[in-house]
């Protein structure tokens, strides 16, 4: 037998446990029963559940079995208690009071907790698959951050608790005044809704502290299982609430709408049957629609609940409206409103899209938006179980395919033409590859100072490897000293009548170099590259064309790997370490990253210029690069004056290279160096001070800024909102 009892919660006078118990095969499965310290038998409630997780561990596959459990018991304070586990024949007895559920809660005891996790069959079975799949080498670097990831400052659920609006803060909301107070009609789709759950989201709508809401509800139940009978008790107590019984299911979508048409509010929110809303929610929704008249679509972070609504995990903390992430997921979701007006305009839920409906009504909402507001606080509770997709993905397939049509029909009313939509690194997770107009000619621009043999390799991947040939090559040859290096040169000029090299005769300055080589450049699109790079995907050209060519692009970074396939570069987030930084350095290309933030195409606010194509009028446009900024954040700058003229700057994890970085240039490590270096930092900030001030848009506030990882904001050195001070070493920053 083995067995794990997950969480364990005390709520008023109850003790719940969460876990799982198997035996020796899927069949041998577990009863339970709750003694007190008399051995005697107290009265509890049972619920089985799902655990296909557990299953595919230690049995090889899902099986059609209940393995986990929730339990609740009365509980009296300075008693003891003990949950009894039976299978297979054996027994385990284990203890339960306050003192030692306090114990239990510590940091010190969770931190032994999880590594006691790191040491279970789970573990050793997900390693193997991984070891067998990535290498040694992937796993002890995976290994690794699993055992940092120990030492995290918080849980979510600690987290949340310190952050979470306080009794008088929400009294003072409840007081608040706004100009407008707008209404918001809350559409539910109801079916068969559990009694516990439709009444916790009834409770969760009914103690807002913003009143001026209506609550919309269309039941779809079939015949003879309709809650009709909560929802008219409700409905006797509070006027705002209203309801419909259809008599059918008429889908997802068809629920949705019935749902809508009973709306009169200014606002349409969304919410599902089963989930929760936090009590502020309607007050941060107001707070935001008053804020400025032009926003039509306003959404929240969220996280997940468990089954009995007692532990929050999995908080996801989202950027501001980042048009390529939602084309990538659905990273929207909850919480999610859109002014009525717009629904009229646009249309409600498409019953074609159904297991997707609410991806497609927000593409077509965002599209016909004025304005897109991101509220960055937890809103939503959004239930997580079993056959949930906010659990397992995989057991709605036909919702991943209903996502894929959502996205080819949001590139289509934009007359943008996709060659194909397919699964990313997940279900959930889209890959989009756009069809190349016209085979453009792409003038790839790189700097180099000797070091031939790493030009060669960088070159010759790219004349060799990559299936877009239509190239041309502008070496830039700076300072060079070795005689190889020049008959270099000469020997591929004169074998390739794509490859040029022109000379900067002037001292080293990044920016500088690459503008002169730009002025050789036939090709209507750039890119950027090091010297030490070499493409991986043969498709790398392609797949940053494809977003460079649309209209509303400005330049487009690719994932950069170490030599020891880790990432060294997967987007730009302003304001890491106190000016910029390359998000998930140091994590290997198999590990998850932060809801897979790493291998989904998205806008940052920059990405790196050892690997960026831009459009050539755009970098013009800008002014190229800023020869002030002779080493440190040129690209970083290029980027924000990108932005400036509203086009994007995407980054997109297919198109894969290795990047040997800065073999070519010396280290920070001279006080001129280093004063130069500071003289950068300097200018940077004085020439960008609002999104230093204000925080990257493309990264969220309750995230850190002190870590690439997007771990949660350490509340002891981070106040959220603020800005992260640069308290590094300036001169050991200048070495690295």
């Amino acid at each position: 037998m083995k067995y794990k009892v997950d969480i364990v919660r005390i709520r008023e006078n109850t003790i719940t446990l969460n876990g799982w118990a198997i035996g020796k095969t899927p069949e041998s499965l577990a009863e339970f029963t709750v003694e007190d310290k008399n051995r005697k038998k107290i009265e509890c409630k049972y619920v089985s559940t799902r655990r296909d997780d557990v299953s595919q561990i230690y049995f090889g596959k899902p099986y059609d079995k209940d393995f986990g459990f929730d339990i609740q018991f009365p509980y009296e304070r300075g008693e003891d208690y003990y949950l009894i586990i039976h299978c297979d024949g054996r027994k385990a007895r284990i203890k339960y009071n306050e003192e030692l559920i306090a114990k239990r809660s510590s940091v010190a005891h969770k931190r032994m907790e999880k590594i006691k996790d790191l040491m279970n069959m789970e573990t050793v079975h997900v390693a193997m698959d991984f070891w067998k799949e990535n290498g040694l080498r992937a796993l002890i670097i995976k290994s690794k951050h699993k055992l940092q990831g120990i030492d995290n400052d918080y849980d979510y659920s600690e987290w949340y608790d310190l952050t979470k609006p306080s009794e008088e803060e929400l009294e003072a909301e409840r007081k608040a005044e706004f100009s407008w107070r707008p209404l918001l009609s809350v559409v539910i789709p109801v079916y068969q809704t559990p009694e516990k759950y439709l009444k916790e989201m009834l409770d969760s709508v009914i103690n807002q502290t913003y009143s001026n809401w209506e609550l919309c509800i269309a039941d779809g139940s079939p015949k003879g299982k309709s809650v009709e009978k909560i929802l008219r008790k409700y409905a006797e107590k509070d006027e705002r609430i209203k309801y419909r019984v259809l008599g059918e299911n008429k889908g997802i979508s068809g629920n949705t709408n019935a749902a809508m048409d009973l709306a009169e509010g200014d606002f349409i929110v969304l919410a599902d049957h089963d989930d929760t809303l936090t009590p502020d929610a309607f007050y941060q929704l107001s707070k935001a629609i008053n804020k400025d008249p032009e926003n039509d679509v306003i959404y929240s972070d969220e996280d997940k609940l468990d089954m009995d609504g007692g532990a929050l995990f999995e908080a996801h903390f989202k950027p501001d409206f980042n048009i390529d992430l939602l084309t990538s997921t659905n990273y929207i979701c909850h919480l999610f409103a859109v002014r009525r007006s717009l629904v009229e305009q646009v249309g409600q839920f498409d019953h074609q899209f159904d297991g997707a409906q609410d991806y497609d009504f927000i593409f077509r909402c965002t599209e016909a938006a004025r304005k897109i507001y991101h509220i960055p606080k937890v809103l939503y509770h959004w239930r997580c179980h079993q056959d949930s997709t906010a659990s397992n993905p995989e057991s709605k397939l036909y919702a991943f395919e209903a996502g894929a049509r959502a996205i080819k029909a949001h590139f289509d009313r934009l007359g943008i033409e996709t060659e194909s939509i397919e699964k990313g690194v997940d279900y959930g997770k889209y890959h989009t590859r756009f069809v190349i107009k016209e085979e453009p000619l792409v003038s790839v621009v790189i700097p180099n100072k000797d070091h031939h043999l790493d030009l060669d390799v960088c070159v010759k991947s790219l004349m060799e490897k990559a299936t877009y040939k239509n190239l041309e090559f502008v070496v830039i040859e700076n300072n060079s000293t070795e005689k190889a290096t020049f008959e270099y040169y000469k020997k591929m000029e004169e074998a390739h009548e794509n490859f040029h090299v022109v000379t900067w005769e002037r001292e080293f300055n990044y920016s500088a170099i690459n503008n002169f080589g730009v002025q050789y450049a036939k090709g209507n699109y750039l890119l950027f590259l090091n010297n030490d790079t070499e493409i991986i995907e043969k498709d790398c050209i392609q797949e940053m064309l494809g977003y460079c060519q649309r209209e509303d692009v400005g330049a487009v970074g690719a994932r950069l790997l170490y030599q020891d396939d880790t990432i060294q570069h997967a987007g730009v987030v302003i304001g890491f370490g106190g000016i910029a930084g390359h998000t998930f350095i140091g994590l290997h290309k198999s590990e998850n990253s932060y809801f897979h933030r790493a291998m989904c195409a998205q806008d940052y606010s920059a990405v790196t210029a050892a690997c960026m194509m831009v459009k050539k009028e755009v970098f013009e446009k800008a002014g190229g690069f800023s020869e002030e900024l002779a080493v440190a954040f040129n690209d970083i700058d290029l980027c924000m004056k990108i932005r400036a003229q509203n086009k994007l700057v995407v980054y997109n994890p297919y198109a894969l290279l290795y990047h040997y970085e800065s073999k070519s240039r010396g280290l920070e490590d001279t006080p001129e160096k280093v004063a130069r270096f500071n003289r950068e930092i300097a200018i940077f900030a004085k020439k960008w001070p609002d999104i230093l001030k204000n925080g990257d848009p493309y990264y969220n506030p309750n995230l850190t800024l002190r870590k690439s990882n997007f771990a949660l904001r350490d509340l002891k050195k981070e106040k959220i909102g603020e800005p992260y001070k640069l308290e590094v070493d300036v001169e050991k920053q200048g070495q690295e």
